[in-house]
């Protein structure tokens, strides 16, 4: 989706495209900043474990900052949901929040996965998932 060139990771300039659709426009050095920040393995790219990692990390500070628009959650959304289903699904969850760095066991990522999926279907959709970011403290 958002890696151009098919080559399994994303450079600088994919990793520009992608905070644009988001609505931020960094500067190369920024992108920069941020590829050296979540490149575990050095190697310049960011593969999609470390991608989600920079994600949830860029929605926690945008969330401090000023709030996620609507659209913009959507967006983020579309991102964690790894296999474009239309759901994130527990497994899908546990893989993104055990890659942020933040302590989680599985018992609490099954609690928000309760609390969020107000149909009881085991997974979250959009709506679930704008309802459950509501619910996220600013700070």
């Amino acid at each position: 989706m958002f890696d151009a060139d098919g080559g399994g990771d994303i450079n600088t300039s994919e990793l520009g495209n992608v905070m644009t659709l988001l609505g931020q426009n960094p500067s190369k050095e920024e992108l920069d900043a941020i590829i050296e920040e979540v490149d575990e393995d050095a190697s310049g790219t960011i593969d999609f474990e470390e991608f989600l990692v920079m994600m949830v990390m860029q929605m926690k500070e945008d969330a401090k900052a000023s709030g996620l628009s609507e659209e913009e959650l959507a967006d983020v959304f579309r991102i964690l949901d790894r296999n474009q289903d239309g759901f994130i699904d527990r497994d899908e969850l546990w893989e993104i929040l055990k890659h942020t760095g933040e302590s989680i066991s599985e018992t609490e990522v099954d609690t928000l996965m309760i609390e969020g999926d107000k149909n009881n279907d085991g997974k979250l959709d959009l709506d679930e998932f704008l309802k459950m970011m509501e619910g996220v403290p600013a700070s």
